[in-house]
């Protein structure tokens, strides 16, 4: 998908604060058995055209509302993803803001999960 110059240059600068996760590191952790917050924040019609394996949804329009029901540990792991890692990148800059302090955007989104191969939910 092609953004506006303004849309790339604020996710540049939210992805210069926050830190990006790859999807092959997120798969090991799964398969580790790690304990973090898997959250997909894209929207609603986006979560039921399928999500990663062992992904919560709180969408990015109520992320910052309501992740304390999710996160009340401002040290939990948490791991956002989105279309293709702009929105969970903005999102999570906005969360960093809030105190939490262990987030991360899953770099490429669900568009690199699907791409290789890793298990999908319906």
């Amino acid at each position: 998908m092609k953004h506006s110059e303004a849309f790339d240059n604020l996710c540049n600068e939210a992805k210069s604060r926050i830190r990006e996760i790859t999807i092959e590191e997120v798969k090991q952790k799964q398969e580790a058995g790690e304990s973090f917050l898997f959250l997909d924040i894209r929207e609603d019609h986006e979560w039921m055209q399928g999500r990663a394996a062992g992904a919560t949804h709180l969408g990015r329009g109520i992320l910052e509302r309501d992740i304390h029901n999710l996160a009340e540990n401002q040290e939990a792991e948490i791991v956002l993803y989105c279309g293709g890692g702009y929105r969970s990148a903005l999102s999570a800059d906005n969360l960093q803001k809030m105190g939490y302090r262990n987030v991360f955007s899953m770099a490429g989104g669900i568009r690199s999960w699907r791409e290789a191969g890793y298990p999908v939910e319906q």
